[in-house]
């Protein structure tokens, strides 16, 4: 299993991506989600990317399909659950996810996908979940195909350290997804992501706060 994508809870059209467009980032093509009632801007990386996640549509993201997800408390403004959500897909070896899920068949995905969203997550954790017919950016098909140029001069995430506030025991799914991706899981005083480009050889970070619960790490 490896990183897919993350999401990361913004305001509505997510004004916060202005932040990483000034810092050299290539904004990807964004999207809605028919029927879940979100919308997005992203953000493509040789092996993942950085999706700004956010509720279009109050009625679809509280409808009998979407509701299980808790994306509408995810993603509520001034909410105190994690505002990440963390996408994984096979590596070579694997085909299942490795922690406990439900499959989820959102109306905007192909007929015969499905998301396995990892079960009794609780809200104060990342948001879990896994795609098995993702590929890398890198493999997308050419009408798929994302800019991966950044003038900011990164390619690819090679580490992801989340904090979460709290002293609870982590779940069944966030030990999983360490042991099987080295994700880094700590406690803090507030929810915090951090990302590492390239192993971090420009020497360099850049801390988002308090727009984004974001530090990237160059």
């Amino acid at each position: 299993m490896e990183l897919d994508h993350i999401f990361l809870r913004t305001s509505a059209g997510a004004p916060e991506a202005a932040l990483l467009l000034e810092l050299g980032l290539t904004e990807g093509s964004a999207n809605q989600h028919p029927g879940q009632g979100t919308a997005n801007r992203r953000f493509f990386f040789h092996n993942a990317f950085l999706e700004l996640l956010w509720i279009a549509s109050p009625a679809e993201v509280s409808n009998a399909a979407t509701s299980p997800t808790q994306l509408a408390q995810r993603l509520a403004p001034e909410q105190t659950a994690s505002p990440f959500g963390l996408c994984f897909r096979p590596s070579e070896a694997d085909s299942t996810p490795p922690f406990p899920s439900w499959p989820y068949r959102p109306a905007y995905l192909p007929a015969g996908m499905q998301v396995d969203i990892a079960s009794n997550t609780p809200l104060y954790e990342p948001m879990w979940f896994y795609l098995a017919q993702a590929v890398p950016p890198t493999q997308a098909e050419a009408a798929r195909r994302q800019p991966l140029q950044h003038t900011l001069g990164v390619n690819a995430i090679s580490a992801i350290s989340v904090t979460v506030p709290g002293t609870e025991d982590w779940s069944a799914a966030a030990l999983a997804a360490r042991a099987c991706t080295g994700l880094r899981l700590q406690r803090g005083s507030a929810h915090l992501l951090e990302l590492t480009f390239d192993q971090g050889r420009q020497g360099r970070t850049c801390d988002l706060r308090p727009a984004l619960p974001l530090m990237l790490h160059l």
